[in-house]
């Protein structure tokens, strides 16, 4: 299993993004977690299998809320971090 971070820019935060992104991952059966930044972006932090379904759950970070508009999700892979759940902080 490995560790990613994923960063969402756009219009993300305010608009109920972070409330999707947890719904999605746990649909999905990741743990991890979801939180704004700063700079008005989101970051993911997600444990993934297998890089097929890495880029399914990418292309739903894209899709977002009704009312955010994701402009871009950048990945880069991470030191393995271990959750129980995913959460939104």
């Amino acid at each position: 299993m490995n560790t990613y971070k994923l960063m969402v820019t756009g219009r993300v935060q305010g608009v109920n993004y972070r409330r999707f992104v947890v719904e999605m991952a746990k649909a999905l059966d990741y743990v991890g977690y979801v939180t704004n930044l700063n700079d008005g972006s989101v970051e993911v932090v997600i444990n993934a299998t297998y890089e097929e379904d890495l880029e399914f759950f990418i292309s739903k970070l894209y899709d977002g809320s009704m009312f955010s508009d994701v402009h871009d999700v950048t990945c880069e892979k991470i030191g393995h971090m271990i959750f129980d759940d995913f959460e939104k902080r």
